[in-house]
């Protein structure tokens, strides 16, 4: 597979990348993206001019919705687990 060499902008800077195939280039134009309308939405909220403090802002953010989703993921795991044990138990009993 050959690799592909993509150039994106956050913040007004260019990152030189490479990727694996098309679908990594798409998934990472896509963030870029969005971190860029992120940035342009905190940046017409807050009277911020800094860069660097918006692109904190933003990690921060997509920080927060990750840990978010991985406590979802963890306690919605622990009511299948449950639910499965339950079932378990119920088919032992009919055996």
């Amino acid at each position: 597979m050959r690799n592909l060499s993509i150039k994106v902008i956050i913040a007004n800077r260019p990152y030189p990348l490479t990727v694996s195939n098309e679908q990594e280039e798409e998934a990472i134009r896509k963030a870029a993206k969005r971190i860029n309308d992120i940035l342009k939405d905190y940046e017409s909220k807050y009277a911020v001019k800094d860069k660097q403090d918006l692109l904190a802002m933003c990690a921060l953010e997509f920080a927060t919705k990750s840990i978010e989703i991985e406590s979802k993921s963890v306690s919605e795991d622990d009511g299948l687990r449950e639910e499965l044990e339950g079932l378990e138990a119920l088919v032992s009993k009919l055996i």
